[in-house]
């Protein structure tokens, strides 16, 4: 069955910096009413649903941050132009040539600028480009910025989802993509009439691009026995690449996360998940990721005890850019999975 584009792109096109999550919290909590049994937000902002299972003797959850790496205005000189602070990791060269959403009084297109490389100095064309070379031009005037934008309003990519041969590329598929998955999840349990075996607990979170602070939160209050985490992973498929710096490939199915730089998943669970995946006949592929950290850390760690963590990932080509793609078999795929572990929870082996 094809997924939801629409939804998909409405997901990953609402603006949500970190701390900034305000419009793709809203569109969250419009998608869960019907999805799950309690609804709630805690104080940081994140969204956790519950969706009760067949038995309430343990509990199960799974993360999927809301954030998506954004900036946050610092300056404006007097001519109008922007200056502005990452927030979340930004590889500069990507900046170049892109068009941003700077969200003020109201949302004001701007572009990033820097100086034309006719007017460089033969030195300064060999340097890489720095963060702080950038500015944003709204095209306004001083005096027209000033009505609009301040210091500290938050800025996003702009990019629309296009549908690609069998893939979608837009911006913030990391991680709108997973929230999508979750939602999708939750639906799909509904569609089939299947509980999942404990009681679920889906959270949103809020502030992972900046050190999982949402996730960290959301796992300290619900105090989960079994944890998923929810996110993009690499696919470096592309020329140039060799076999064993591809992490995963696109049009393999789900990534089955065995670690990252932040977590080592609990080897019950992997074997649990492969089986899952046996099973039920959904496609997968193992996928452990040298550098970057995911919310599954947090619902390993946060946790009194520790929990039994494991993670369903996407693979998702060009991250941190705002031409990320994914494939659509793939996202299936982790819907599928996720569901599947979700409700079989009680058919695992848990024993140390």
């Amino acid at each position: 069955m094809p997924i939801n584009v629409d939804l998909l792109s409405r997901i990953c096109e609402a603006p949500g910096a970190p701390g900034f999550e305000k419009e793709i919290r809203k569109l969250v909590l419009a998608e869960l009413k019907g999805l799950a049994d309690e609804v709630r937000t805690d104080n940081m902002g994140n969204v956790i649903a519950l969706k009760k299972g067949r038995s309430s003797k343990k509990k199960s959850m799974a993360a999927a941050h809301m954030d998506e790496i954004g900036f946050i205005v610092t300056h404006i000189d007097d001519q109008g132009f922007i200056r502005f602070n990452p927030v979340g990791g930004f590889d500069p060269k990507t900046l170049t040539a892109q068009r941003v959403w700077v969200h003020g009084k109201k949302d004001v297109l701007g572009v990033m600028g820097s100086k034309p490389i006719h007017i460089m100095a033969p030195e300064e064309r060999g340097k890489p480009m720095k963060i702080g070379d950038y500015f944003i031009d709204t095209g306004l005037s001083k005096k027209d910025v000033d009505k609009l934008i301040s210091v500290g309003d938050f800025v996003t990519r702009y990019s629309e989802l296009k549908e690609m041969g069998e893939c979608v590329n837009v911006k913030s598929l990391d991680n709108r993509v997973s929230v999508f998955v979750l939602i999708e999840a939750l639906r799909a349990m509904k569609k089939s009439r299947k509980k999942p075996a404990f009681d679920f607990y889906a959270a949103f979170t809020v502030q992972e691009e900046v050190g999982l602070r949402g996730a960290n939160v959301a796992a300290l209050d619900v105090k989960p026995d079994f944890g998923f985490g929810l996110d993009t992973t690499i696919a470096y498929d592309v020329p140039g690449s060799k076999p064993q710096e591809r992490c995963t490939a696109l049009g393999e199915g789900a990534g089955i996360k065995l670690m990252d730089s932040s977590v080592i998943c609990d080897y019950r669970m992997v074997a649990f998940m492969k089986q899952v995946a046996k099973r039920n006949k959904i496609k997968w592929q193992p996928e452990i990721l040298a550098a970057g950290g995911t919310d599954t850390a947090s619902l390993q760690r946060m946790v009194p005890g520790g929990s039994i963590a494991g993670a369903v990932s996407i693979p998702t080509r060009h991250i941190h850019q705002s031409i990320e793609m994914s494939n659509k078999e793939d996202i299936q795929s982790c819907i599928d999975l996720l569901a599947a572990c979700v409700c079989e929870l009680d058919k695992g082996k848990w024993q140390l």
